[in-house]
């Protein structure tokens, strides 16, 4: 396995494990949900868990490996506002799960980073064909 497909195989697998929880545990989510989004939370929990999901598939798969990587930076950028509410709910709890909620928000900036790098690696096998 080529480190560019391993790469790829890596991150569809985050994002399986992130929409497999976010459907099995949705009350775990539904409290980072901005209030800012229409309707109940637990829609949203639910619908973010499938767009990981049908997004992972994208990413595993040779011929929609770069559309997948497009879409799993911008899925990325719309689960930013949710860790920001994480932290900002969580700055009075305990000093670990303050650093968990804090390290969330730029953990953001390398999964979009690798998500990007996944797109041009599709591009890149895809021409190879």
């Amino acid at each position: 396995m080529s480190t560019r497909r391993g790469e790829a195989a890596a991150l569809a697998g985050l994002l399986a494990a992130a929409g497999v929880t976010h459907l099995l545990r949705p009350g775990v989510y539904d409290p980072i949900v901005p209030g800012a989004l229409p309707g109940p939370a637990r829609f949203w929990t639910y619908a973010s868990g499938v767009a990981e999901l049908a997004v992972a598939a994208a990413v595993a798969h040779p011929t929609t490996r770069r559309a997948g990587g497009r879409a799993a930076a911008a899925l990325f950028v719309a689960v930013l506002p949710a860790n920001v509410k994480m932290a900002v709910d969580w700055r009075h709890r305990r000093p670990t799960k303050r650093a968990i909620a804090y390290g969330r928000v730029p953990m953001q900036v390398p999964l979009i980073w690798w998500a990007l790098r996944v797109a041009r690696s599709g591009a890149t096998s895809a021409g190879r064909r």
